[in-house]
Parts: C-alpha cells; sequence; structure tokens
C-alpha cells in the first residue's frame, strides 16, 4: 500500500508480505508500537492499543501528554506490530511476521466519529459482556482518538535461524 509518495523498498524483499497478509496481521495484531516525532525531536514509541479499518489505524489517548503533543508537532508517524511468533514441527527456530506502516496521524475532532472509534477499540479490547456504554459515559470525555492514514505499508517474514 502505497500513495505514491517515495519510500525505501524493502531490502530482504524475498520475504516481504503481500498487502493482503499485512492487512489480516493488522487485524488480528494485540498491540503495537506507535512511533511520532518527541520533545527535542528525539523519537518517541510507544506500546499502544489500536484497531484497524480500511487503510486507517485508530488509537485512544489522554488529552494531554508527551504523545498528543508530538502529534500537533509533527504529523507523520510510523506504526509497528509483530505477530505472535510460532514454531513449525520438528524446528528450534521462531518464525515471526511483523508490518510497519509510514503515515500521518490526526486528532479525530468530531464528537460522532469518536464515539464511533472509542466502541470499536472497546469491542476489540474488553470482554463479553463489558458494558462499554457506560465506560464511555465516565471515560469518553476524558479521551482523544488519534487517526493514522496508512501511506505505506510493507511487511516481512522472518525465520529466526
Amino acid at each position: 500500500m502505497s500513495n505514491g509518495t517515495n519510500f525505501r523498498p524493502m531490502r530482504r524483499f524475498k520475504q516481504q508480505l503481500p498487502d493482503q497478509e499485512c492487512i489480516s496481521i493488522l487485524g488480528d495484531a494485540y498491540r503495537g508500537f506507535l512511533s511520532v516525532i518527541g520533545d527535542g525531536g528525539y523519537p518517541y514509541s510507544i506500546p499502544i492499543n489500536f484497531s484497524y479499518e480500511e487503510g486507517k489505524l485508530y488509537f485512544h489517548c489522554a488529552k494531554q501528554g508527551h504523545k498528543l503533543d508530538a502529534v500537533r508537532k509533527c504529523d507523520k508517524a510510523c506504526f509497528t506490530v509483530i505477530d505472535t511468533p510460532r514454531k513449525e514441527p520438528g524446528e528450534w527456530w521462531f518464525h515471526v511476521r511483523s508490518v510497519i506502516c509510514f503515515g500521518r496521524i490526526r486528532i479525530i475532532e468530531d464528537d460522532a466519529e469518536k464515539s464511533i472509534r472509542l466502541r470499536q477499540l472497546g469491542d476489540k479490547y474488553f470482554p463479553e459482556g463489558y458494558d462499554i456504554e457506560a465506560d464511555m459515559l465516565r471515560n469518553g470525555p476524558h479521551a482523544d482518538i488519534l487517526e493514522f492514514t496508512i501511506e505505506h505499508m510493507s511487511g516481512k517474514r522472518v525465520r529466526e535461524k
């Protein structure tokens, strides 16, 4: 997935995953790492829960803090996930797949859209039967939602031998 912006091609192209496999990994992964340009130009990377839908990633955050300050200063970001490592029968080494996304991130201002995305995150992470609506009434006013539009995505399969 790319919008024509120049991104480096994957050096280990034989290990590259097709876009559909990358999308599947993004749909299934539990947590990833969001990286932004932090204070003093230093990278700032945080492990974070997320949801994926149609070329976009969604994250919740507090209404203030390092992450939000960084997003306000620079909308360029990177997001990385690694799926669960697995071993093939008879092998001692792990096989792992990863996906890295580059794109632009923004704070969702529309309250209706924010509610949709908060519910989407709740559906992914809260246990069945959890009262998402009560949680949204209690905590929703204290949360912001970030939308990450993927401009470039690549995935890689690694055999850790």
